[in-house]
């Protein structure tokens, strides 16, 4: 039999979801709406002249090289954050699961990049790899390594993106621990019994049964990728040297805050939106079929 909280006051249920629903509408529905709207208009930077030009915005984009080659960028930046940020987060989840001693003490280290904002994770990577300054950059000279991301372009990348695992790595360790320790350990203790070695257990017992997990922070992973990345590009490298990390979330704000393109970045940032949203529906659609709950 099926149990269902019943409220008796007919208007407590609506008063229970409306902060959420005011919050949602206000900062996330009201902003795209504005967005879509001046994606069709061009306006100069103090909106003095404004004229409506319908989809010229998107024309333009469609036919600049430079956007194309930020969507590209976008595309390998994106899959390698969220690739590696999986898999070393399982990895250290599942490491951290099989601790005993100090089990605390090495979760909590863990956790802490959690605590960072992605700009400052961003200044702190810069502050480590500094071509004059930076310790790393420092460690590496000695073994013949010259690392220098300010004039790099394929070294300012990999940094970029070694920062973003980085200021992502505990939130997904988080939820792969959690997912790890809500297994039954009767299942593992048996497969154990019949013989089956560590890595036999892991692919065949626990990866299928964190897959919702998995599943979750795919999706999750993605987003940040696009979106969630851009205080770590703005502070650390600002799209240089020479675009090499101009990414799409740091172009729409590159071209309307600093270029004065308001109408062609309000188009970027719709493109990016749309973008987003497919990629999370094909999620749902394919990727979820291989769920197991």
């Amino acid at each position: 039999m099926e149990k269902r909280v019943i409220f008796n006051e007919r208007w407590l249920p609506i008063w229970l979801v409306a902060p959420q629903m005011i919050v949602t509408l206000v900062f996330f529905f009201w902003p795209s709406v504005q967005a879509v709207w001046q994606s069709l208009l061009v306006e100069d930077a103090f909106g003095g002249n404004t004229k409506f030009v319908w989809f010229e915005n998107f024309a333009q984009l469609f036919h600049d090289d430079n956007y194309f080659a930020s969507a590209r960028l976008t595309v390998v930046f994106s899959s390698l954050v969220a690739c590696l940020g999986l898999a070393l987060s399982l990895l250290l989840a599942v490491m951290a699961d099989r601790v005993i001693r100090g089990a605390s003490v090495y979760k909590t280290f863990l956790v802490w990049p959690y605590a960072v904002a992605p700009a400052v994770a961003g200044v702190l990577w810069g502050f480590l790899f500094n071509p004059s300054i930076g310790i790393v950059s420092y460690l590496l000279g000695n073994i013949g390594i010259n690392f220098n991301y300010v004039s790099n372009g394929n070294q300012a990348l990999l940094l970029v993106v070694m920062a973003a695992v980085w200021n992502q790595l505990s939130y997904n360790f988080l939820f792969f621990l959690a997912g790890l320790q809500s297994i039954p350990k009767s299942l593992i203790e048996a497969a154990a019994i019949d013989g089956a070695g560590p890595a036999r257990r892991f692919w065949d017992i626990m990866f299928p049964l964190l897959s919702p997990t998995g599943f979750f922070l795919l999706v999750v992973n993605v987003i940040y990728a696009f979106i969630g990345t851009f205080g770590v590009v703005s502070a650390l490298t600002q799209g240089g040297p020479g675009k090499a990390t101009e990414i799409l979330v740091y172009k729409v704000y590159n071209d309307g805050f600093r270029g004065q393109d308001l109408g062609g970045s309000a188009a970027q940032s719709v493109i990016l939106m749309a973008v987003l949203i497919l990629l999370t529906v094909v999620q749902f659609r394919f990727i979820e079929r291989r769920v197991h709950y």
